[in-house]
């Protein structure tokens, strides 16, 4: 099986308009300030407009306050910001070490696009450097980021490694502490794809069922679906035909969720810069031949 992560802003493209909403921010405040100012002169008269300022005048600052806290939390990543624009990958990860393990800052977001970049440059050891080292500073990091560390495992072939590491992090595992709601359904699929490339496939294929049966997700149903189909049931003979109905199952679960091809590739948009995804990229598209026909 082969997976890549593309050389591209997977992961980070939150990031990359940032310049331009920081200047759009800025106009609309001054706009607002200058509304807020000049308004009740223009239809309470001065008068009035200074009575109504004498109880109102709270609002500035607080505008004002906001206004600086954008500007300043800009300007304390605007290198960050700038390599990302660039697309400068060897630099951003020089710049990201130096603010995380120099300058003390660990918020979850950089230690995020941090892991992010070691593996647009397909450095997975580096992950799991990073993961050792976090693991000693606030082990709660890792688990904001588990879908990462994860996929790191899974790219440099440490399958049993990859298993362990999403099996504890199930609904009843020792290290479900601080995990992000949004990463528990897409950990369940990556433990039952962990499963199958360290050849678990009686396990994989228990779990798939679970997902292609009750998984809210369309397009962990739709992957579901697609690997108990078109690869366990080849490799587990004696389960083919249970195999092929589950996929069945699947499919027409997610064909009721996202009626097209067109549906399924606008709820992929939703994901397309996330890592986790990206790994995966190949088979979504897979998986949707499979769903909708070629």
């Amino acid at each position: 099986m082969a997976y890549r992560v593309k050389n591209s802003n997977s992961g980070m493209g939150v990031f990359l308009k940032f310049k331009a909403v920081i200047l759009f921010f800025n106009a609309l405040m001054v706009f607002f300030l200058g509304l807020v100012f000049f308004l009740p002169f223009a239809v309470l008269g001065k008068e009035m407009a200074l009575v109504f300022w004498g109880s109102g005048w709270f609002l500035l600052p607080l505008l004002l306050g906001a206004l600086l806290v954008v500007d300043v939390f800009f300007a304390l990543n605007y290198r960050v910001y700038v390599l990302l624009e660039k697309e400068d990958w060897p630099a951003l990860v020089q710049e990201l070490e130096e603010q995380v393990f120099h300058r003390g800052r660990r918020a979850p977001r950089l230690i995020r696009l941090l892991a992010n970049t070691y593996l647009v440059l397909s450095d997975a050891k580096s992950v799991t450097i990073l993961e050792q080292k976090l693991a000693m500073i606030r082990g709660s990091l890792i688990n904001g980021n588990a879908l990462v560390f994860g996929a790191a495992r899974i790219l440099a072939k440490d399958y049993r490694g990859a298993v362990e590491f999403f099996s504890v992090r199930l609904p009843g595992g020792t290290a479900r502490r601080s995990l992000r709601v949004s990463d528990a359904a897409w950990i369940r699929w990556y433990h039952g794809f962990a499963l199958l490339l360290a050849r678990r496939f009686e396990a994989a294929a228990d779990e798939f069922i679970l997902l292609a049966r009750e998984s809210g997700d369309a397009v962990l149903t739709g992957l579901s679906a697609y690997f108990l189909a078109d690869t366990l049931a080849k490799f587990l003979a004696l389960r083919s035909g249970e195999l092929l109905k589950e996929g069945d199952t699947g499919r027409e679960r997610v064909r009721r969720s996202l009626k097209t091809r067109f549906h399924w590739n606008r709820e992929l948009k939703r994901i397309e810069t996330e890592v986790y995804a990206a790994v995966l990229s190949s088979y979504m598209a897979k998986a949707a031949d499979f769903i909708y026909g070629t």
